[in-house]
């Protein structure tokens, strides 16, 4: 098998910033980070990576300041037949991101449209800047969104809206985004980075287990009735109350200091 190229091998960076930790940049600006297969699979393989890596509570999801992701590469996709789309399966590479169970935060500069954009929805917490565009374009070259894109989209911003940006194509702003529930908070273009990493400092000093708890919780909910949902967040508290995490975090609130947690 041919040895991948360096400049292939690292249009996905993974860092690690500081303690706890890391940050998934896609690194294509030529291309404006568009999805070919190669990001995919190495975006897929950075997070199967860090599902091994206990010491990391949160991850930061970005690309640069031109582009989080403009879609996929349609110079790709246009030599694939259906049958070639359909082995790729690319739902599983999305599947192991879509899996990873602490909290990742999306850190939006300039475009995330198509398969950007369903990237970004896949995150727990989206940030952009005030420059950032957000589309599901599909349907203008006769396909539409494939990995998630119609299906996350009106679970965010609910029926109406969904409709509007998938069956027109058009793009939307940062703050018309946060309007819709899409984006929790927009910043300068030059504060997105910080605000992530300010962030991500806020959820690695929680209690791992209890925010995998929450993600998981809130993920599934939804798709349960009420009362399946509810059983499953009282399991969770449960489950919680028993964790040395949880005896510690008492402690520490009861004697107003920081908790030191160990995921356990």
């Amino acid at each position: 098998m041919p040895e991948m190229s360096k400049e292939v091998s690292e249009e996905v960076l993974l860092e690690f910033p500081e303690e706890h930790i890391a940050i998934v940049r896609i690194n294509r600006p030529k291309a404006y980070n568009a999805l070919n297969l190669n990001v995919r699979t190495l975006i897929a393989e950075k997070f199967d990576e860090l599902k091994g890596r206990e010491d990391i509570r949160a991850v930061i999801l970005t690309g640069n300041e031109k582009s989080f992701a403009a879609g996929a590469d349609l110079k790709e996709m246009s030599v694939l037949s259906a049958m070639d789309y359909y082995k790729i399966h690319v739902e599983r590479l999305y599947n192991t991101f879509a899996d990873y169970p602490r909290p990742v935060i999306a850190a939006v500069n300039g475009f995330a449209l198509g398969g950007g954009m369903e990237l970004a929805m896949i995150s727990d917490i989206i940030l952009a800047g005030k420059g950032a565009k957000f589309g599901q374009p599909e349907v203008k070259v006769g396909v539409m969104p494939g990995a998630g894109g119609s299906q996350r989209l009106v679970r965010a911003v609910g029926k109406y809206n969904a409709m509007r940006l998938c069956m027109t194509g058009m793009m939307i702003g940062a703050d018309e985004a946060k309007s819709m529930g899409l984006v929790c908070e927009v910043l300068d273009d030059d504060k997105v980075m910080d605000r992530a990493l300010e962030m991500a400092r806020e959820l690695a000093a929680l209690p791992p287990l209890g925010l995998e708890h929450i993600k998981y919780a809130i993920l599934h909910g939804p798709d349960m009735s009420l009362e399946s949902a509810l059983g499953l967040e009282r399991k969770s508290m449960q489950v919680l109350m028993s964790s040395k995490d949880r005896a510690e975090a008492t402690a520490a609130f009861l004697e107003k200091r920081k908790g030191t947690y160990t995921g356990e």
